[in-house]
C-alpha cells in the first residue's frame, strides 16, 4: 500500500487507530451482517421481535401491515441464516424469537440513535 508520508503526524493517535481497527475476517462477518439488517423488512422484522417473547409468521406479517406473508418467511429464513432469530415449533405453527444473547439494547438504542441523526442530517 502506498503511504501517503514516511512519518505519522500524530503517532499515538495512529497506534490508537490501529489498536481499534477490525480484522479482515471481523470486517467481512460485520458486512454480512449489516449487509442483512440492510433490508428494510428484515429489520423491521428484528424490531417488531425485541418488543415480545415470539410470533408466528402470520402474526408478524399482520405487525409489519404491509408486507406479504411470503416476504414475511423469506425474510425470516434470512435471518435465521444469520443467526439472528431462532424458532420454536408448536404443533404445525413456527414461532420466531429473537436468538438467545441478542443484544435488544443494539435495537433500542444504537439503532435508533442512528435513526435519529440520518433525520437530523436529512
Amino acid at each position: 500500500m502506498p503511504v501517503d508520508h514516511a512519518v505519522p503526524i500524530n503517532p499515538a493517535a495512529l497506534r490508537q487507530a490501529r489498536a481499534g481497527v477490525l480484522s479482515r475476517d471481523e470486517a467481512d462477518r460485520l458486512a454480512k451482517l449489516l449487509g442483512v439488517l440492510s433490508d428494510p423488512v428484515r429489520s423491521r422484522l428484528l424490531f417488531a421481535l425485541v418488543s415480545v417473547e415470539e410470533l408466528c409468521v402470520g402474526d408478524l406479517t399482520l405487525a409489519l401491515g404491509d408486507v406479504s406473508e411470503d416476504q414475511t418467511s423469506y425474510a425470516l429464513k434470512q435471518l435465521r441464516g444469520a443467526g439472528l432469530v431462532q424458532t420454536r415449533r408448536d404443533g404445525r405453527i413456527i414461532n420466531y424469537r429473537l436468538a438467545d444473547g441478542f443484544p435488544h439494547q443494539l435495537l433500542e438504542h444504537c439503532l435508533r440513535q442512528l435513526l435519529t441523526i440520518t433525520e437530523e442530517g436529512a
